[in-house]
């Protein structure tokens, strides 16, 4: 062991000691850093490298090696430290990672015999002085203090942990749980596990860091070095499994994540939600005051193997430690894939030679990455080893080409495509390996560009299922108060800072709300809403009262440009509806008042216009009592009454005032006294729509096609709603009421020329009527006329049933006689 200078930089998290020993390690001719993870060593690399040379600095990591020819400075993992180098500095961060029960002889082993020649400089926990006081080197400490405050912020639910939070969980499961449930509460988090690729996790990172999102969810990797911008730290629990049991955290490991809250001179808090368990007041302050159990052992195992045979190899692994601070490791996964292939793979044949037990070794440190079905990870060790032991001593093209082309699809899930990533990790580290593979320069690269597709892929993947984008920009750009930029696509499509939010229909926004959304996203929905779409339909009220371009249709509802902005309601009496706006809430009263007012008006304005004689009906200032009760009877029901139900009136009536309600538009006909300018078509579409508003029934009643006169129907109609339209009903036969009097007036004529009681049918009735001659038949039988041929001509005759009088009218003479009543009639205004 040399005994050069030897420094040991230690603290909390948050001290700066990496950011020391890459400045130490700069200042040095040449130099190299050991780092616990691949993405620690990644980050180290794209910093360093836009501050010097690339050319001088390089990368090596199990699975990427970026080595150019006069490199001066190393940024590697701890296991790929390259122990052969004399360099100027050397450093290893995160030491205390010595009493890491899976990776801890290989921090132990770098502490024990790696050393530079000028300085080496040891980067980790005050848990870990101990041990260094132990080592022969004269050390110098160097005590580091953390910048910012770090203090315990208790349980919160998840919904309630506010912006620039990390939550930690423990296995890909329940990140991908807490990242859902983060998503649907608050539009989403980055996700950063040790198993992610370094672009991938970079990627993750950045959405993090740029502000697209507000949280992390991680896995404890966060706790080796890297630095993100968070204010709190969360644990969904606090125990992992280790690979061989599930354990609760140690305090040490607890402090190791929790520190990475608050960032320089930041502070920061860390605490607990979900069903975590509790953290214990002695623990809190021991988290508080970063004073953790000092490390009394490290894991151990020998490096110097014996390769000489089969047994000497596996003896000297299992060779013991000769301090008492050391302690020897076992279970690790080379170790035991080792004496896998030494003691129990019957059909695996090795000779007892140094040569292959060296290639042999290499081979079962051929990491795990996909760590689920173990026997594959033997698989590819045995195929390696026979491929490296064969006569070509090479794995070959078409091996890998097999190997990497099953792994080259982009689709699936988060699972699937991590799962690829695994895959190809190991290829990465297999075609990193000198004098592995044949063309390793195509293979290296071919290896990294897959994973760097997949990762993209996983990125976008990772980013889908979830962020929501649309709540997670609202949500930050409403909590900053950031100016939206708002777009309607098509006088329709919302578009706020390019995140679709709905449709606008008419004077209502409609949101855009997912079958899963919560509250959270609702909300910012409605408050973007109300910023940026409000002054949208305030333009479109003013726009409807400046044009006046709506119209009603047989719905109730009033439409502008197709699209609905009011309702008709009952109101006092059919003539006078009430309207109830369409619009969004998020309009003050006063620009409701002002639309309200335009509608109320413009609706009463169009009763006016089109139903003129029924409102001037209405409003007849007459003194006659039984002319009001009579124009009263004909506008309760829509300018259409059966004039039996209206005989007594009638009857009281003068010429004079008769004339009085026919300058009014009143006709007075053999069945019905009617307004006859209420049968045009826009007309009755008006009426019959107010009527079905007043007496909020028989939506579904629709009048009859304007232009028939006539009309045969076997179900049965709303007899009320049909004379509304202007028809009466003969059994299942309905006729014009105007036209049904022309007719009459055609029989009484035709009466007046033949003198005669008889009236022929004529050519002219069926063409009034609209009819053929079989159904005008049935139609006279339906009115009490019988039908008789003559001359072959066809005739009919009034022959009404006969009625029992009491004895009383005995003498009266007997009115009921179609042309008794035509007598009576003033025909000329007919």
């Amino acid at each position: 062991m040399s005994k050069n200078k030897v420094t040991a930089v230690l603290g909390p998290t948050n001290t700066g000691k990496t950011f020391l020993a890459i400045e130490t390690m700069l200042s040095f001719e040449s130099g190299m850093i050991g780092f616990p993870l691949r993405l620690l060593a990644r980050e180290v690399y794209d910093k360093i490298v836009k501050k010097i040379d690339p050319s001088k600095v390089a990368l090596i990591t199990g699975e990427e090696k970026i080595i150019p020819i006069n490199a001066k400075y190393f940024l590697c993992t701890v296991e790929s430290m390259p122990i052969d180098k004399n360099l100027e500095f050397v450093g290893v961060d995160e030491i205390q990672m010595c009493s890491d029960n899976e990776r801890g002889h290989i921090f132990t082993d770098r502490l024990l015999n790696l050393r530079g020649e000028k300085l080496t400089m040891l980067m980790g926990s005050n848990t870990i002085k101990p041990i260094l006081q132990k080592l022969s080197d004269d050390i110098e400490f160097i005590n580091k203090e953390r910048f910012s405050k770090l203090s315990f912020g208790g349980h919160k639910k998840i919904s309630r942990i506010e912006r620039k939070s990390a939550v930690i969980a423990f296995s890909a499961e329940e990140v991908y749980a807490i990242a859902e449930l983060i998503r649907r509460q608050k539009g989403g988090a980055a996700i950063v596990m040790g198993s992610l690729s370094p672009k991938t996790r970079n990627a993750q990172v950045s959405l993090y860091q740029s502000g697209d999102v507000d949280y992390l969810v991680a896995t404890d990797a966060i706790g080796m070095g890297i630095n993100m911008d968070l204010d709190q730290v969360f644990f969904s629990n606090i125990k992992k499994f280790d690979g061989k049991k599930l354990r609760r955290l140690n305090i040490s490991e607890i402090g190791q994540i929790a520190g990475r809250a608050g960032r320089y001179l930041n502070n920061g808090s860390f605490g607990i939600t979900g069903e975590c368990g509790e953290i214990n007041p002695e623990e809190i302050e021991a988290l508080e005051q970063h004073k953790f159990p000092e490390i009394q052992q490290i894991f151990w195992r020998n490096s110097k193997l014996n390769f000489s045979s089969k047994l000497n190899l596996i003896k000297s692994l299992e060779e013991k430690p000769d301090k008492e601070w050391l302690r020897r490791i076992y279970e690790c996964e080379d170790e035991k894939a080792l004496k896998y292939f030494l003691k129990d793979a019957t059909d695996f044949q090795i000779l007892d030679n140094s040569h292959d037990l060296k290639i042999l070794w290499e081979c079962c440190q051929i990491p795990d990455f996909v760590k689920k079905t173990y026997g594959n990870h033997l698989e590819i060790i045995s195929k390696v080893f026979k491929f490296l032991t064969s006569k070509n001593k090479r794995i070959p093209n078409q091996y890998m080409k097999e190997q990497l082309a099953s792994l080259d699809k982009i689709e699936g899930n988060v699972d699937s495509i991590s799962n690829r990533i695994a895959n190809v990790r190991t290829w990465s580290y297999v075609s990193n390996k000198a004098n592995w593979v044949e063309n390793q320069d195509y293979w290296v690269e071919r290896a990294k560009n897959l994973e760097d597709k997949l990762s993209d892929r996983l990125h976008e993947e990772l980013t889908k299922t979830f962020i929501d984008k649309r709540a997670s920009v609202l949500a930050r750009g409403l909590k900053q108060d950031i100016t939206f930029s708002t777009e309607i696509i098509e006088d329709e499509k919302v578009m706020i800072n390019n995140q679709y939010i709905g449709n606008l229909k008419g004077l209502k926004l409609h949101l855009d709300l997912k079958v899963d959304a919560l509250d959270a996203d609702i909300k910012s929905l409605k408050k973007a809403a109300r910023q940026n779409v409000s002054p949208e339909i305030i333009k479109r009220i003013k726009q409807i009262i400046d044009t006046g371009l709506i119209e009603l249709k047989k719905d109730f509802k009033i439409y502008w440009k197709n699209n609905q902005i009011a309702k008709l309601l009952p109101g006092e009496d059919y003539l006078n509806p009430k309207v109830n706006l369409l619009i969004d809430d998020m309009i003050e009263n006063d620009e409701r008042g002002k639309l309200d007012l335009f509608i109320q008006g413009w609706i009463q304005k169009k009763i006016n216009t089109e139903l003129k004689s029924l409102v001037d009906l209405k409003n007849t200032q007459e003194k006659n009592s039984d002319l009001r009760a009579l124009a009263y009877h004909l506008y309760e029901n829509n300018g259409v009454v059966k004039r039996e139900d209206v005989l007594s009136y009638l009857k009281k009536l003068d010429q004079n005032e008769r004339k009085k309600l026919r300058n009014l538009g009143v006709r007075f006909g053999r069945y019905h006294i009617f307004l006859f300018k209420l049968f045009k078509p826009s007309t009755v579409s008006l009426r019959t729509l107010l009527w079905k508003n007043y007496h909020e029934k028989n939506e579904q009643l629709e009048p009859p096609t304007f232009g028939l006169n006539f009309l045969e129907q076997d179900k049965p109609s709303n007899r009320d709603f049909m004379l509304l339209c202007g028809f009466e009903k003969f059994d299942k036969f309905y006729v014009r009421i105007d036209i049904l009097e022309r007719l009459f007036l055609m029989i009484f004529n035709s009466k007046n020329k033949n003198n005669d009681t008889e009236i022929k049918l004529i050519p002219d009735m069926l063409n009034l009527l609209g009819c053929n001659k079989e159904n005008f038949i049935k139609l006279l039988n339906k009115m009490n006329y019988k039908t008789f041929e003559k001359q072959k001509d066809l005739y009919f005759k009034y022959l009404p049933s006969k009625k029992v009088f009491k004895k009383k009218n005995e003498n009266k003479e007997i009115k009921d006689n179609p042309f008794q009543v035509l007598k009576q009639l003033n025909l000329d205004n007919v």
